[in-house]
This record gives C-alpha cells, structure tokens and sequence, in this order.
C-alpha cells in the first residue's frame, strides 16, 4: 500500500510538472509571438533550439514504440491463451472501436451543419491562407496519392517482411506480426513458449525502465513543442478561423465528456470522475505530444497500474487502439471536408456526407499515430466527394492545436475500450483502486 502511495505520489508530482510545463511554453510562446511577431530572431530560435529540442524528446517516446507494441501484444495474446478467447475479444474490440468511431463523426457533422463556419470566411483570408500554406498542402496531397484504400491495403496488413515493416513504421503489418507471434506462442508446448515468454516480459521491463528516463525530461520536451507552436503563430490564425476550431472543439469534447463518460458507466461499470482522475498523465502527454504511438507507454503504464486493468487486455486493446481507433481524428476530418466545401461554395447532400462518415471510419483506422498523421489521409476524404484537396491548406495554421485535442481523444477512447474488455470478460480490475473497484463490484 505504501509503495502504491509513493508510485501515486509522484505520477502525481510528474502530471503537475508536465502540466507547469505546457502552461508556460504556451504563455511564453504567445508573449514572443506579440512582442516580436514572426521575426528573423524568433524563427531562428524556434528552427536552431525550441523545436529540436521538443523533436528530440518526442522521437525518444516514438523510439520506444516498436519494440513495446511487440511486447505488449504477443504478450497479451499469449497471456489469453485460448484462441477461441482471442477471437471473442478481438471481435468485442473492433466493434468498439467502429461504433464509437462513426459516433464522433456523427457528432462533428450535426454541428458543422449546424453552425456552418466556412461560409463566413472572407475571400481574401482563405487566398492568403491557401498561399501560406500551399507547400505543405502539396506535400501532404503527393502523399495521399500514394495511399489506395482498396483490397491492396487488406493484402499489406500481411508483412512479407516483419523487419523492413517494423523499419517503414508500417503498423498495421507490425501488428499483424505481433498477433501471429503471440498466436504461435499459444499453440506450443507450454515448456517451449516459457523461454521466449520471458524473454518478452524481460523486453517489456526494459522498454518501461527506458519510458521512465525520458518521461523525467518530458516538463522540458513539452514546453519547447508548445513555445515553438506559439511562437510561430501565436493566435492570429485561431482568430481567423475560430469558427472552425470551435465547432471541432465542441465536437471532440462533446464526445470526450459525454460519450465516454456514458461509455465507461454503462459498459464499464466504473465512474466516470475517478475514471478521468486516474488517467490524468495520459491526457496531459497525449494532448503535449500530438501522438498516439508516441503517448503508448504512458497509456499502458497508467491503465494497469492506476486503473487496475488486467495486463494482457492492456497489451492487446491498446496497443490495437494506437493504431485503430481514431475517434478524435475520423470527427476531425469529417468536420474538415464539410468546413473547406462550404469554403469553396460548395452544397454536400446527405448521400455525400454519408460518404464522409464512411470514409472517414475508414481511413481513420490507417491514420498513423503520429503528429499531423491525418492530413494526406483527410485529403482522401476530401476528394472523394468532390472538396479540393488543395484546399487542407486552409486549415494547416491551426492543426497543430486540433492535433493535440483529438489525439486526446483518440486516446482515451482505446482505454475506454480496454476498461469494456476487462469488464465484458469478467476480469477484475486487479490492483483495483478503491473507488473503481467499488463501482466495477456495483
């Protein structure tokens, strides 16, 4: 009990520095941005220091990434045992992750319909907009045009080579490897898979020792991602389409504070305020590094240990929902598509907007877990109804702030999902804190 205190005690004491962090990245960032604008001086010290520094941190989180989604998931395979187990779970996870997907984005389309904030966008914000940001807009559009969403994406899941997918940070096909191998370990003699089994527990323990060097850094990484942001653009661009960034704020919280609060009380059984409390450190590093893979470590960390759920449901259900479950994201692109056709002058009957929920589903579960990981795959989306896809570039200036948020909410929804599992399973929620534990036992 007293070693639980200490470990509380200082996830605590980290989640506050972390937080003390963000808070004033973003107020010096602000303050630089007012008192020098978007001067050579700024732009040096953002490109030379802030935003290297911040980069480094964040690649040393994605670092780990590979390596703990292999642990994890053959672990959590293995450690079902039954194959017919297996199926059940994985069955009950992915329609989780499908339904309570194309619920965010039915959320984010009724208020864009409602509110409709593209139609009042001056003429002459929208040029310098796209202009500004037309560069980036290519580069992501060159790379949606790789992308096919077709039965090619269902072939590549398969790796013909699990060490060149695990090198492309393809995780898809890194996840398939995965399961296999947990799969494989399942169906051997129980003396031969020991061995290998504890060789990726031992995997596991040092991919945790490592998270815990980097998360003592991560009050210094997440104030220079902020600043850098900040600094760059302060809120003249937030202005210019508040509007829009409202309605996708209200979308992502209308889910994150309605929907899953709901979600975690029926299905769950566990209440929602304790439930929130105990994942603080997910939100806050989430939200800092604008990355699913990269907020990972944290999650599976926090889910067992201050949630109480079972390890191999967290190395199965998070790992998965890293890469596949994107709530956040598929109601961000579903209100971006309706947004830049309302821009562009252009009327979505409900046919195509059925298309966006579709699509978005769809190419939410191929977004990689990474920052701005959506925007070739919400170019997708775009032209496959008829919006340019050109016209992302108006909405680049503010990504990076709706990145932050709905990567939270992507997030939060894979453990939503795994606190489902372990209740639908009939597991305990072991350690089980107090107050959750009484709320499961209800």
């Amino acid at each position: 009990m007293g070693e639980q205190r200490v470990g509380e005690s200082r996830s605590g004491r980290l989640a506050r520095q972390i937080f003390v962090g963000l808070a004033a990245g973003a107020a010096c960032g602000v303050a630089a941005n007012w008192i020098w604008g978007r001067s050579e001086q700024l732009e040096w010290l953002v490109s030379r220091v802030t935003e290297p520094v911040g980069q480094m941190w964040l690649r040393a989180l994605i670092m780990i990434v590979l390596p703990l989604v292999f642990a994890s998931l053959a672990l959590g395979v293995a450690g079902l045992g039954d194959l017919r187990r297996l199926g059940r779970i994985g069955v009950k996870t992915l329609a989780y992750f499908l339904l309570t997907t194309a619920l965010s984005v039915v959320i984010g389309l009724t208020l864009v319909n409602l509110v409709r904030p593209g139609e009042g966008l001056p003429a002459e914000t929208r040029e310098a907009l796209v202009e500004t940001y037309r560069a980036q807009a290519a580069s992501s559009q060159q790379a949606a045009q790789g992308l096919k969403f077709d039965i090619s994406l269902l072939v590549n899941i398969v790796p013909r080579n699990p060490v060149k997918a695990m090198a492309d940070f393809d995780m898809l096909a890194v996840i398939f490897f995965s399961l296999m191998f947990g799969v494989g370990l399942t169906l051997i003699p129980a003396e031969r898979a020991t061995p290998m089994v504890r060789v990726l527990e031992s995997l596991g323990d040092v991919v945790a020792a490592i998270i815990g060097l980097v998360m003592k850094l991560a009050p210094f990484g997440v104030f220079a991602l902020i600043f850098s942001v900040t600094a760059r653009f302060g809120y003249e661009l937030l202005v210019k389409l508040g509007w829009y960034v409202l309605v996708v704020l209200a979308g992502l919280a209308v889910h994150m504070f309605v929907s899953y609060p709901v979600l975690v009380r029926v299905l769950a059984g566990l209440n929602p305020l304790h439930f929130f409390r105990r994942i603080r450190d997910i939100l806050i590093t989430a939200f800092s590094t604008s990355s699913s893979n990269a907020t990972l470590p944290t999650t599976i960390i926090v889910s067992e240990k201050q949630l109480g759920l079972p390890k191999h449901v967290c190395g199965f259900v998070l790992p998965l929902g890293a890469t596949m479950n994107m709530n956040g994201t598929a109601l961000f692109e579903g209100v971006t598509v309706l947004f830049i056709a309302q821009v562009f002058g252009i009327d979505l009957s409900l046919g195509a907007q059925a298309v966006v929920v579709l699509m978005s589903v769809i190419t939410a579960i191929g977004t990689a877990g990474v920052p701005s990981g959506s925007i070739p795959l919400l170019i997708l989306v775009a032209q496959a109804v008829g919006v340019p896809g050109e016209g992302v570039a108006i909405i680049l200036g503010v990504d990076r702030l709706l990145d932050m948020c709905r990567t939270t909410v992507n997030v939060v929804g894979d453990v939503t999902a795994a606190a489902y599992i372990t209740r639908s399973e009939g597991y305990r929620f072991q350690p089980a804190p107090p107050a959750l534990a009484e709320e499961a036992a209800s």
